[in-house]
């Protein structure tokens, strides 16, 4: 009784870590708990990751690309980047989105699911637009945390562009 006790102990701690160590970390692949096309979004963004050459021709690229899709395709085009951006792991230096959030309602990961991000972002905080809350939450995490999570799990993507956080804001604002 007192080893089946222990073991279950074990693994539920084993667990634990390895939830935090996906959102804190540079993990190289998304979880076992997230959705199967999640996955499968999330896996030639790991190909292309491990094969660039430097992570300073990389970030400069993705600026570029960003600004390119801005201008070319309009909003359109920065959802589909913001999209990418989101599904990529990693992101920056950091764990990408989609290692901890969903965008089904009702399935939670680490972090709480965005299924409808853009409706809920309206109504956080009284006088801040569904964009600027939206905005905030990525860059400074720790300005409001979602009840029934713990402050400080979610990293600040300092590393990424302002345009790469404005497609990231523009593909949330399409969840509603």
């Amino acid at each position: 009784m007192f080893r089946k006790r222990s073991l279950w102990l074990m693994l539920l701690m084993a667990l634990v870590v390895l939830a935090l160590a996906a959102c804190g970390g540079q993990a190289q692949e998304a979880p076992a708990a997230a959705e199967p096309a999640q996955q499968e979004e999330a896996a030639p963004a790991q190909e292309e990751a491990t094969e660039a050459p430097k992570a300073e021709e990389t970030e400069e690229a993705k600026a570029e690309e960003t600004e390119e899709a801005a201008e070319e395709g309009g909003a359109q085009d920065l959802v589909a980047m913001g999209k990418e951006l989101f599904n990529q792991n990693p992101l920056g230096s950091n764990a990408g989105c989609v290692t901890c959030h969903s965008v089904e309602e009702g399935v939670q990961l680490v972090g709480p699911s965005l299924a409808g991000i853009a409706t809920h972002a309206a109504e956080r905080v009284s006088g801040m637009s569904a964009e600027d809350y939206i905005r905030q939450s990525i860059t400074d995490p720790t300005a409001y945390t979602v009840e029934g999570f713990p402050e400080g799990l979610m990293p600040a993507y300092s590393d990424l562009t302002p345009e790469q956080i404005d497609a990231l804001v523009a593909y949330l604002m399409t969840l509603k």
